[in-house]
């Protein structure tokens, strides 16, 4: 895909359904009594997984509609053994949060996935699972996929994460629910929630204070009917290309602001950034708003701490944009970066340097630099994206920037996420 710049962005966008929000509505809508109707289902590569492997658990899930799924639960023990390895192609959401439910439901089966998701840490989920009395390991002995499960009872336990990870604490509470006594999760910063918002929903009997949730077992869940709002993460992409092309102005519908998800909002405000919230509302226990996005003369800030998890899929875009900011930004405490789908520190370190930006990759994280009061021009590069999706889009909205030609290697990655992403791009 060859990008070229624009001079400006404009129009209005609906972006399709969040991608934590679509894989939670399947997993839970299958383990629920009755049947749920998916309005806004994200039908990206990822979700399309976890949409598979609970088909192989005989669960019956049918489209009413591109974006319209509805789920015929089986009960929270009405799942069946499959027949095949459970495949979880990209998706280490699928492969971290499915493994807690299978643990509890008592289901003998492996989980796999592609050459990245076998490369990603498991250990995170391996550990607390086993201390709950899961019957769960790594086939090949190096804490990554394929995971082997067997059936086991579990008991709840008390567990402080070392990570604030959304997946390794839903994974927990989607075990609990079939554990013997109360279990809660701890993290060290506050991570996404939709997983605790739609268990509440469905009946289960969770409270969260804080950054610890806690469930206890026994309720019975029921089906919803569940409207996905936008994903912040894909509307973040329009929002950074707004912010840096000159005399644009967009107007984003219907995206999900939860506030474990929006930090990408307030550090964007922080740097100078026109942004407003307009037509706030509440679905399905999910905060929605539209959101005005303009051009704006950006200054560079110091993004780390609580906030991170708020916008860790969003970090090598926030790099992208901060390359056109005045003056330096600092992005740190974002180890977890270098295990994604690719390690994202050194692609985007690498890629930004290849257009011309002043970065230092860290440990954790990164510095980049701006020179007096010009941030400077970017100009066209080969990006490796190394088929990672948040890499792809991230430097697709660097190329509509810079001088010259952009070309994005592997630019079918971004179906993981947003399968019409350059479509959109092109329509603005």
């Amino acid at each position: 895909m060859i990008i070229e710049r624009r001079n400006a962005i404009r129009g209005e966008i609906t972006v399709p359904g969040d991608k934590s929000i679509s894989h939670r509505a399947i997993m839970l809508g299958s383990v629920c009594e009755g049947t749920s109707r998916i309005e806004g289902f994200l039908n990206g590569a990822d979700c399309i997984s976890t949409m598979n492997c609970f088909r192989e658990m005989g669960v019956d899930i049918e489209y009413d509609g591109e974006t319209s799924v509805v789920v015929h639960g089986v009960g929270l023990h009405g799942l069946k053994k499959p027949d095949a390895v459970l495949y979880c192609g990209n998706s280490g959401t699928t492969t971290r949060i499915m493994s807690g439910l299978l643990c509890g439901a008592g289901i003998d089966c492996i989980i796999d996935g592609d050459e990245s998701i076998r490369r990603r840490p498991m250990k995170r989920i391996i550990t607390p699972l086993s201390m709950m009395g899961a019957d769960i390991t790594s086939e090949r002995d190096n804490g990554c996929a394929p995971l082997r499960i067997g059936t086991t009872k579990l008991h709840g336990i008390c567990y402080d994460s070392p990570v604030a990870s959304a997946q390794v604490k839903s994974s927990i509470l989607m075990a609990a629910l079939y554990a013997d006594s109360e279990t809660s999760v701890s993290e060290p910063a506050l991570s996404r929630d939709h997983t605790e918002r739609m268990l509440m929903a469905m009946g289960a009997d969770i409270e969260a204070k804080g950054k610890t949730v806690r469930l206890d077992p026994g309720n019975t869940l029921y089906a919803q009917d569940i409207t996905v709002p936008g994903d912040i993460s894909s509307a973040a992409y329009f929002m950074g290309a707004a912010l840096i092309i000159p005399g644009s102005d967009i107007l984003i519908r219907n995206v999900g602001i939860n506030p474990t998800r929006s930090g990408i909002i307030d550090v964007f405000k922080d740097m100078g950034g026109k942004i407003e919230l307009l037509d706030k509302r509440v679905r399905n226990k999910e905060e929605i708003a539209d959101i005005r996005v303009r051009y704006s003369e950006l200054k560079g800030t110091e993004i780390g701490g609580d906030v991170i998890p708020t916008l860790i899929d969003e970090l090598p875009l926030i790099a992208v944009v901060a390359s056109r900011a005045k003056g330096r930004t600092v992005i740190k405490d974002a180890s977890e970066l270098k295990v994604k789908e690719s390690d994202r520190i050194a692609l985007v370190a690498g890629n930004l340097r290849a257009m011309g930006g002043d970065i230092i990759p860290a440990d954790d994280g990164f510095i980049i630099n701006s020179t007096g009061d010009d941030p400077g021009e970017l100009r066209g590069a080969v990006i490796d994206d190394a088929k990672d999706h948040r890499i792809a889009m991230s430097f697709t909205v660097a190329g509509l920037a810079a001088r010259g030609e952009t070309v994005i290697e592997n630019p079918d990655c971004v179906s993981i996420s947003y399968p019409g992403f350059f479509r959109d791009i092109m329509e603005l």
